[in-house]
């Protein structure tokens, strides 16, 4: 368990160096560090990389069978630290990073679902993966940042 938190914290600190140093000019503007974001419906994970390398890799719980999530290519359009459903009886919706309309990567607190599909159509994370998530995108930007759907 220590080794795990240990390396988690690692990783976040490793990207978290490397996206300070292109916000102040170190390293080469061409090569500006991206994160990628690649969410597999069929597999329930979103796996993260950094300038193409593999960061992190996330259980989700994406569209139940009512609810479809959208697949292709987005940016990110709004970040919320907390936001409440408006559609869903003002369900919450911790460190929501918004892909289309509506449609989320946020923390859940089903994480017993984590790995099957239970949401109304959003990309729901771990609490903890879900807050590093929302850390990325706000310290490279979401310019920076793809969002990847694929069945």
């Amino acid at each position: 368990m220590h080794t795990a938190i240990s390396a988690k914290l690692i990783n976040v600190a490793a990207v978290a160096l490397t996206g300070a140093a292109l916000l102040f000019g170190a390293g080469n503007a061409a090569h500006a560090d991206q994160i990628v974001a690649r969410v597999s419906l069929s597999q329930q994970i979103m796996e993260v990389s950094v300038d193409g390398r593999p960061t992190f890799a996330w259980k989700v719980s994406t569209g139940d069978r009512a609810h479809i999530t959208p697949t292709g290519l987005f940016k990110p359009t709004r970040l919320h630290e907390m936001w409440y459903s408006k559609k869903y009886d003002n369900a919450p919706m911790p460190h929501s990073v918004f892909f289309s309309g509506g449609y989320a990567v946020h923390a859940t607190y089903a994480v017993k679902r984590l790995g099957h599909p239970a949401s109304h159509g959003c990309v729901r994370l771990h609490p903890d993966a879900a807050a590093d998530f929302y850390q990325l995108v706000e310290t490279f930007g979401p310019a920076n940042t793809s969002i990847v759907i694929v069945k």
